[in-house]
């Protein structure tokens, strides 16, 4: 089986490299917005799609030669993704022009001839040459890298998404259905599964709120663009990357002891985006990363031969019981315990993940 992986080290470029960083960041951006723009027009005079490149545009605009040709190229071909995914369905939303303050600041380019490569310790890049760089653990030698991704944080730290491909012969062994948990999303404790534990989520965001708030309020009685501006900005973008990788440190510990402990997952295909927009729940549900969550729970699950299951996310798995599937319509999001007809005293989400477990568990 042929498996992608990601590593994440940082980099600590000297001032003319990250002056071209700067330089392809902005190049890339470019590119991208123009491309846009000149796809917009296109189809508003011909009701056709255009398909330009960004070759055509380096006789017009010099500068766009000094920069890594494929972090353009790349550009190119997010666009043309987004674009097509928009033909194929509308809700997804029409591709957005990517601003300088809002949009992170970033580019991917591709391995070509040993282009990219880790030479005693530091990082080869195209048209910057060689990076300081800090690499925590090693990548091994079976393991050939494809493209590299390098993002300033707001914070002003740089990073190195390093994705190599390898192949690794996946255990052939029978599942066990017995070896199955069944995880019901709750936004007090992050979820509830099928042995009735908790994930006690420890609320990385609710727990630096009150540091994180003083600081925004310095913040927004500065003059913007100031150099005291720019210093506490700076502050308040080192406390929420901390909260973030809190979180995602949290977060892969987590699957990757359940990937261990069992060959079946199950959980509901619900949008988390949706959830944290209808329910009020807003704050709890971005805080956990549910959804970063099941991402990781389902490569790591695969990589060891197991599965992730998702069930129907209409599947009414509070409201069922369990005994004798009886359907409570009049269940309340407030009943957090309940009784069935059947005599059945159930907890309301420890039987929703006993549910999710039995449905998930039919599937396969």
């Amino acid at each position: 089986m042929i498996i992608n992986r990601a590593y994440k080290f940082r980099l600590y470029p000297n001032e003319e490299q990250k002056i071209m960083f700067a330089k392809t960041f902005g190049c890339v951006r470019f590119v991208y917005n123009r491309m846009l723009e000149d796809k917009i027009k296109h189809y508003q005079e011909t009701k056709e799609k255009l398909n330009n490149t960004p070759a055509q545009y380096k006789p017009e605009f010099e500068w766009l030669r000094e920069v890594d040709s494929l972090a353009l190229a790349n550009a190119q071909i997010n666009l043309q993704s987004a674009y097509n995914n928009f033909f194929r369905s509308p809700k997804i939303g029409f591709p957005k022009f990517k601003s300088k303050r809002k949009d992170k600041n970033s580019y991917t380019t591709n391995n070509q001839n040993g282009s990219v490569s880790i030479i005693n310790g530091k990082l080869k890049l195209p048209k910057v040459g060689l990076v300081k760089m800090v690499q925590h653990r090693v990548i091994p030698s079976g393991q050939k890298i494809k493209s590299a991704t390098i993002e300033k944080t707001s914070s002003g730290k740089y990073y190195v998404s390093i994705l190599v491909e390898f192949e690794k012969e996946i255990p052939n062994f029978q599942l066990d259905k017995t070896k199955a948990l069944g995880l019901d999303y709750a936004s007090h404790s992050f979820y509830v599964d099928s042995q009735g534990k908790e994930a006690n989520y420890p609320k990385f965001y609710r727990n630096a709120q009150t540091v994180l708030s003083k600081e925004q309020r310095k913040l927004s009685l500065m003059k913007y663009g100031s150099h005291n501006y720019e210093k506490q900005r700076i502050r308040v973008a080192k406390i929420q990357e901390h909260i973030a990788n809190q979180r995602k440190d949290w977060l892969h510990k987590l699957s990757f002891e359940l990937a261990k402990l069992y060959d079946y997952i199950c959980v509901e295909d619900i949008n988390m985006q949706n959830m944290a927009q209808s329910l009020r729940l807003g704050k709890s549900t971005n805080d956990n990363g549910f959804g970063m969550f099941r991402t990781f729970l389902a490569y790591k699950l695969a990589e060891r031969g197991k599965q992730l299951v998702k069930i129907d996310k209409w599947f009414p798995s509070s409201k069922t019981c369990r005994f004798c599937g009886c359907v409570n319509t009049n269940l309340k999001l407030s009943d957090r315990v309940w009784t069935c007809e059947c005599g059945a005293i159930l907890n309301r989400d420890e039987n929703a993940a006993i549910n999710i477990m039995n449905i998930g568990l039919s599937m396969v």
